[in-house]
């Protein structure tokens, strides 16, 4: 699961951002001040920062270059400076991305979705468990030997759960990521249906489980 630090004085606002950004994939960790922000990236790890600019008892830009000197994670700055010298300056300074506020929640995570893909190491493409073959980069899947043909939609599914075997991914979540083609609603249902065609190509076997009223999982064996 991605560790993240949110570092954000406004109170309704972090906790909005945290409600926003955590899911069954990632977890979300607030920070009022740079203070409580150096302490907690002295004793976690995180997959990606996101810092206000304007702090209590600092700059969010000093809290960066502290973060990049030591090695630290990707870093979004979010701020309401949005003159074109602050972004330069903290794009020089090493942030991966700069979101000025106001900003959509929607544009927000689709944001931090690409920082953190950039940053995760790369995956096996080959995924094996108990006579389940998927390669997502030759497009061939098999269960028991039978080779299985699934559609798009049906391939980003799969790759979600696998991924985040072992967990389970909200419904909200893997609706966002399936359907990226830029449409502003997808009805639930769709992904209802969904699953249930890829259940159906991977036989019963397929431990696709769902969890009622949250969303689906990879079980993984014992």
């Amino acid at each position: 699961m991605n560790q993240i630090l949110i570092v954000e004085d406004d109170a309704a606002l972090g906790r909005g951002l945290v409600l926003a950004l955590s899911d069954g994939t990632r977890a979300c960790t607030l920070a009022k001040s740079c203070a409580e922000a150096r302490q907690a990236l002295q004793t976690q790890r995180f997959a990606l920062a996101l810092f206000d600019v304007n702090l209590p008892d600092g700059s969010g830009l000093a809290l960066l270059e502290e973060t990049r000197a030591a090695g630290g994670p990707p870093v979004i700055l979010l701020t309401a400076n949005d003159l074109e010298t602050d972004i330069v300056a903290g794009l020089t300074l090493g942030a991966d991305d700069y979101i000025t506020k106001p900003f959509s929640l929607a544009v927000l995570r689709a944001r931090v979705e690409a920082a953190l893909r950039r940053a995760a190491p790369a995956k096996p493409a080959v995924f094996r468990q108990d006579g389940f073959v998927f390669d997502f980069d030759a497009l061939t899947f098999t269960a028991s030997g039978r080779t299985v043909q699934l559609s798009q939609t049906e391939q980003r599914l799969l790759r979600l759960l696998t991924e985040n075997r072992g967990h389970t991914v909200p419904r909200a979540t893997l609706v966002d990521r399936i359907w990226t083609d830029g449409a502003e609603y997808v009805d639930e249902n769709a992904l209802s249906v969904t699953v249930g065609r890829l259940r159906r190509k991977l036989g019963a076997d397929a431990p696709i489980q769902t969890v009622y009223g949250v969303g689906y999982g990879w079980a993984v064996q014992p």
